[in-house]
């Protein structure tokens, strides 16, 4: 496929092979027989130096378990640099998705920043000094099946009281989109803010059958959404309104449609074995660093440990 693209590029433009692509956009390809690694430590680094966190001590999660952030009318932080701060993590998301949530958390005080929300900022550049070479590697793989999974907190939001939806897409044995986002709505149980992460989840997934469609790698089967929580799933299932789903606005029911139509299947699953939990809350060390393994991250140089992984 690349090869005849690039040949038809070449009869239409004026180019140059210059082999395998090594750089792109500020991201770093590392490319080999065990599968291809991507990251941005360059890029990491250039963040550090412009924010004077190049000789910080390191710390081994970006975000600090029990964290409790606010909205502060009288911000004392200088908004221009919290932005450029906040700006400069969201970029290294595209590799980097164990920092998702934290910057997301930091990005909702951007109007009106004080000393907490800069020392959380602060704290992802820490945890970043410290993971500087970390990123995600994908290895060859022949299983094309897309996989999701969906999950949710409830309320952590504390100003709206908003929860926050996280999911992810592998195909493989690695992840290759990622969400953390504050619902739209506030929700009224555990069970609810599920079923709305779900709502999309499935949007997403639907969207890249399409994609995948177009591509020429058409999902047969079901695309397997795995989700912790038994209610959401059954609510989903569920034709019949009442008393639990009466008031949800009618868009969120847009799951059913798919589920019915054998385009999309919940699973339940076991938290622990929740690949998203990394994008909706704060994790202890031990348990973030196994969903970064989950995830598919690694350090450069330890990739090749992953290389004789065979699906």
């Amino acid at each position: 496929m690349f090869e005849d693209f690039k040949r038809r590029m070449m009869k239409e433009f004026e180019m140059t092979d210059i082999g395998l692509m090594a750089h792109f956009l500020g991201i770093e390809v590392v490319q080999s027989e065990k599968g291809i690694f991507i990251s941005q430590s360059i890029y990491a680094k250039e963040i550090l130096k412009r924010f004077g966190m190049k000789k910080c001590n390191p710390v081994t999660t970006s975000v600090e378990t029990g964290l409790e952030l606010r909205k502060n009318e009288k911000g004392d932080v200088d908004p221009t640099y919290f932005k450029s701060l906040v700006g400069s993590l969201r970029y290294l998301t595209c590799t980097r998705p164990d920092i998702l949530y934290g910057v997301g958390l930091v990005s909702r005080y951007m109007e009106t920043p004080d000393q907490s929300h800069l020392n959380a900022a602060k704290m992802i550049l820490r945890y970043i000094k410290g993971t500087i070479n970390d990123g995600i590697l994908y290895t060859k793989c022949e299983d094309c099946r897309l996989i999701g999974y969906s999950v949710s907190d409830w309320g952590r939001d504390l100003d709206e009281r908003k929860s926050i939806t996280g999911f992810t897409y592998f195909m493989g044995d690695t992840a290759f989109t990622w969400s953390s986002k504050k619902q739209a709505i506030v929700t009224l149980s555990l069970c609810e803010a599920e079923y709305v992460a779900a709502f999309s989840a499935v949007c997403h997934g639907i969207w890249i059958r399409n994609v995948l469609q177009y591509l020429g790698f058409p999902q047969v089967n079901p695309t397997e959404v795995y989700i912790d929580n038994r209610s959401a799933i059954a609510l989903a299932k569920n034709p019949v309104f009442h008393e639990r789903s009466k008031h949800i606005d009618t868009r969120y029911h847009f799951i059913r449609e798919h589920v019915k139509n054998k385009e999309v299947e919940l699973i339940p699953c076991r938290t622990y074995d929740q690949a998203a939990d990394i994008f909706t809350k704060p994790l202890k060390h031990d348990v973030f660093e196994r969903q970064k393994t989950m995830l598919g991250m690694t350090k450069h140089g330890e990739s090749s440990l992953r290389g004789d992984v065979e699906c």
